[in-house]
């Protein structure tokens, strides 16, 4: 019997998704069966807009044996609770979507029809006074989550920042000790077999040609194989999600960089700003229909909190993704599978999704189209939910009466996010799929920050008293705040500088 396994693996591209596919796939590669080829040139540079994560970094760090203090000291880290939302709703407004839990160890989703119903009978403080990790980012503080189901403690969720160029660079020296071979250079030709259509081998500029069983497309935007060559196609969600370039530029280091991300609305798109150990992260996420390049430069430099270190750099993109991100032998992951913007964090969990997904469906060298056609439906199903959750940001701002934002409020949304939405303004209810990248608490925070504001609650919490209700919920808010007041400042969890 022929053997069909994958005997040679060939990554095109570099940056965060290129080195972080090489990782996992040397970590499971063991004991050897397939070798790992990374073809990419210093020549060609990386978006690198994706210095923010979300909690499910951790399940990669695991993976690939990636220890915590390591992060933090080889990629200028810091901590992350979440995202502070400022003007969203109009000047001054300001709301958080914390990455922990809300309501006590105990409560888990009856706490919102909990403060529902307190919030209705005018008994309720303000539901980010319920949680833990909301409290703890704005005070700039943080703790370690407990293991015990019993604490408080164990509601709080976290990510990272990091510099993704030194995430990447960090990445690449583990994978290079563990075998993977790097191969610099620009790809000029695509081999196919004429009858599969299979990708063969690619040749970069110096004439150096690599064979493959199977090849991931890292190459960004560009999609060289996976479009430019295999011709897959492109769903176009600028509808829902029009902003379509961005600027980046790093500023000098703040003092004492806070545990969170902030968002901050403006005319015509969002900035971002991300605290490193070394320096700040920012940028403008802008629609060109609304903003000139001039304006949405002129604005984020107006806007920065300390001395700009460089100028802003132009990108520009396209919200959509591939409508076959497994075709035929070549898997596309990170920007090539497709881009929803920056504005939760998502881009980084993207590529460590489609990495879980392929080593879950890995193939043969026949690439089974039964596993191609499970891959792309929940990649699909993934990126669609998370397309929703983004769009209810731009849907449901207020009190912004720039073009860009009347355009949001007036634009049809899809149909799964209206199910949605209108599900929580009825009855307080939270309706995902068991898939979802975002949960409740998720939901719970941008509903509620962007101004949805329940008209009912699960009419089992009736069984409790008022008074009974009530007391609870004194009794939560006040424990966090005491737990919160403990807690140690955030720089104090940071590596201490290198001498220098």
């Amino acid at each position: 019997m022929p053997d069909r396994r994958i005997r040679k693996i060939v990554i095109l591209g570099g940056g965060t998704a290129g080195w972080m596919t090489a990782a996992a796939l040397a970590k499971v590669n063991s004991p050897p069966q397939f070798t790992l080829t990374l073809i990419e040139s210093e020549e060609i540079g990386t978006i690198g807009v994706g210095e923010a994560t979300i909690p499910t970094i951790h399940w990669f760090n695991r993976l690939i044996d990636l220890n915590e203090v390591d992060l933090l000291r080889e990629t200028q880290a810091t901590y992350k609770l979440g995202i502070e939302f400022v003007n969203w709703n109009g000047d001054g407004s300001r709301y958080f979507h914390p990455f922990g839990r809300y309501g006590g160890p105990h409560d888990a989703s009856m706490f919102y029809h909990r403060w529902i119903r307190a919030k209705l009978a005018g008994a309720a403080n303000p539901h980010q006074a319920y949680s833990l990790t909301t409290q703890a980012a704005l005070a700039s503080r943080f703790a370690p989550p407990s293991n015990d189901p019993n604490s408080i403690l164990a509601t709080l969720g976290y990510a990272y920042h990091f510099d993704a160029s030194l995430y990447a660079a960090f990445l690449r020296r583990r994978c290079e000790a563990k075998g993977v071979r790097r191969i610099e250079g620009k790809v000029t030709r695509v081999a196919q077999d004429p009858e599969s259509g299979f990708i063969t081998s690619l040749t970069t500029h110096r004439d150096e040609t690599v064979e493959g069983d199977l090849f991931i497309d890292c190459s960004g935007l560009r999609a060289l194989l996976i479009e430019g060559t295999l011709h897959a196609g492109f769903d176009d969600w600028s509808h829902w999600l029009p902003c379509d370039r961005a600027l980046a530029v790093p500023s000098e280091r703040v003092q004492d960089p806070i545990p969170y991300t902030r968002s901050t609305a403006h005319a015509g798109g969002w900035q971002w700003r991300i605290p490193l150990q070394h320096r700040t992260g920012n940028g403008m996420v802008y629609s060109s229909k609304f903003w000139s390049d001039e304006q949405a430069a002129q604005v984020l430099r107006s806007h920065l909190d300390s001395r700009a270190l460089a100028e802003p750099r132009p990108i520009r993109f396209l919200a959509g993704r591939r409508r076959k991100t497994w075709n035929k032998n070549v898997v596309a992951i990170g920007l090539s599978a497709g881009f929803l913007e920056p504005l939760e964090s998502t881009s980084i969990h993207l590529i460590q999704s489609g990495i879980a997904k392929l080593i879950s469906l890995f193939p043969d060298r026949d690439c089974d189209p039964y596993l191609a056609d499970q891959y792309n439906r929940i990649v699909f199903e993934e990126m669609q939910g998370i397309r929703d959750f983004l769009a209810l940001h731009y849907h449901s701002t207020k009190d912004r009466p720039q073009p860009l934002w009347e355009y949001c409020r007036a634009m049809r949304l899809p149909d799964s996010l209206l199910y949605k939405e209108e599900h929580f303004s009825r009855s307080g209810r939270i309706v995902l799929s068991s898939d979802e990248l975002f949960k409740e608490s998720s939901w719970f925070a941008v509903l509620m920050g962007q101004g949805h504001v329940p008209e009912d609650y699960n009419p089992l919490i009736d069984s409790i008293s008022s008074a009974d209700n009530a007391e609870h919920l004194r009794r939560l808010r006040e424990g966090i705040q005491a737990i919160c007041a403990k807690m140690r400042p955030h720089e104090a969890f940071l590596p201490e500088p290198a001498p220098a």
